[in-house]
């Protein structure tokens, strides 16, 4: 049997267990894994000197080297930011490899799949946690009510990346273990559903106040929001006619209601920059975005703020020392860069901390005799430490297990594809039951 080499490209925080699972397959697989990073020492350390890996300093944007890595290799595993996506997806189209990503598919991809179907190639993305194991467990649930003559009448889906109850020692309850980044700018945009039939809006200003509770069996109750699009999926789902829809976001409870302080104030724009930005102290960054008064900044801001924030709002903010003279660091940032500076040290994962993956589903539906039944499917993962953090598990594993279907050839579609027919889902699933990563199904 010829050895198969995989190409990954990016060895950061998420590819950790992508990275160890594919090197402790390699022997038995016959595979020879090729980890590019522009850190080569990164790549290093995730790589460990095994006979099976091969590590390189990898740029993107050296179309010589992309060419010759993706032309060298039977299937390619992007871990990269998903607008860098294009030029590798084009490249593996180009000489006919296969691709698999943690991302949600772009229009552009979406337009590749008649030529990608031409090559005889699978470009499988949405296959890590959220988007990913969401998909694979929603339809195994969805597939089971449909197979047993049930109409699905309602879905709702929620998901956070947490800190386990063990590390969580702040009182927001939370922690970075992904892209700070995108956690600041989360919600920006208007969050779409559909409920008992009719379209419903949740513009940004109001998000982190419109919540809902959700309880998890042993965890306790969270926080949810709604995603910017809960819509798009129905399609996907074979659920076009289903009258409610939700797709959201879990915290610990408290949580939004003190990030709506900053939506509010503004402090989560990253659409201009603040000039002369480290000449000011936090509290002076945050009187600049107050109505003017002979009240301290505390003071001024609960007024502001009148009935939208009650004192565990305001209590999570001062804790994060915006109300003192401390300097800000950066030069001409914009607002959102301030904060996500200032949060990064606050929010940071210490070293022995854990993070938590949270995840459930919600089904209502008829069954064939027309009997009202619910169904929930709860998934709880912890870290095991900073390198194999529960983030990195759940979106590592299945696009490792993914790929080494793909190149079993025991997933027959091509073209672009996402983790919604059996043929991917069921081994996917099974094998991360074996990992411990396992939803917990109640029907009432």
């Amino acid at each position: 049997m010829a050895m198969k080499k995989i190409l990954v490209i990016g060895a950061g925080r998420s590819a950790s267990s992508l990275i160890k699972y594919l090197l402790e397959n390699s022997s038995k697989e016959n595979w020879e894994v090729t980890v590019g990073d522009v850190s080569l020492e990164l790549v290093k350390q995730k790589t460990a000197n095994h006979p099976n890996a091969r590590a390189i300093a990898f740029d993107i944007n050296n179309d010589a080297q992309r060419e010759l890595e993706i032309k060298n290799a039977d299937i390619v595993i992007s871990m990269l930011p998903a607008f860098m996506h294009m030029n590798v997806a084009k490249d593996c189209v180009k000489f006919k490899k296969h691709l698999a990503t943690a991302s949600y598919v772009s229009k552009e991809m979406q337009d590749l799949n008649a030529e990608a179907k031409a090559a005889g190639i699978v470009l499988m993305n949405e296959i890590g946690l959220d988007p990913g194991i969401d998909h694979a467990s929603a339809m195994k649930v969805i597939d089971h009510i449909h197979e047993n003559g049930g109409e699905l009448i309602s879905f709702k889906s929620y998901c956070g990346g947490l800190v386990a109850p063990e590390s969580n020692d702040n009182p927001w309850g939370y922690k970075f273990s992904w892209n700070p980044r995108n956690v600041i700018l989360a919600g920006q945009g208007t969050a779409q559903y559909i409920e008992n039939g009719e379209y419903k809006y949740i513009p940004y200003n109001r998000l982190y106040l419109q919540t809902t509770t959700i309880e998890v069996e042993g965890y306790g109750k969270f926080d949810a929001y709604a995603n910017r699009d809960s819509l798009s999926y129905r399609k996907s789902y074979g659920i076009e006619h289903i009258p409610t829809m939700l797709r959201g976001t879990l915290r610990m409870p408290g949580y939004c209601k003190a990030w709506n302080v900053f939506v509010k104030l503004g402090l989560t724009d990253d659409t201009y920059k603040i000039e002369a930005s480290d000449s000011l102290t936090y509290r002076q960054l945050i009187e600049a975005f107050l109505p003017a008064g002979k009240q301290s900044t505390k003071e001024k801001l609960v007024a502001f703020m009148g009935a939208d924030a009650d004192k565990e709002a305001i209590d999570k903010i001062e804790w994060l020392g915006v109300f003192e003279d401390t300097k800000i660091k950066l030069t001409n940032a914009t607002p959102a860069q301030i904060l996500q500076d200032l949060l990064e040290v606050k929010w940071k994962l210490q070293e022995a901390d854990k993070d938590m993956i949270v995840m459930q589903h919600q089904f209502q539906y008829k069954n064939a005799k027309a009997e009202i039944k619910n169904i929930t499917s709860s998934l709880v993962v912890k870290g095991e430490d900073q390198t194999y953090t529960a983030m990195a598990k759940t979106v590592g594993l299945p696009l490792a297990i993914t790929a080494k279907h793909i190149l079993k050839g025991t997933i027959k579609s091509t073209g672009v594809l996402i983790p919604t027919t059996k043929d991917i889902y069921e081994p996917v699933l099974a094998e991360l039951e074996s990992m411990a990563i396992v939803f917990t199904e109640k029907e009432f």
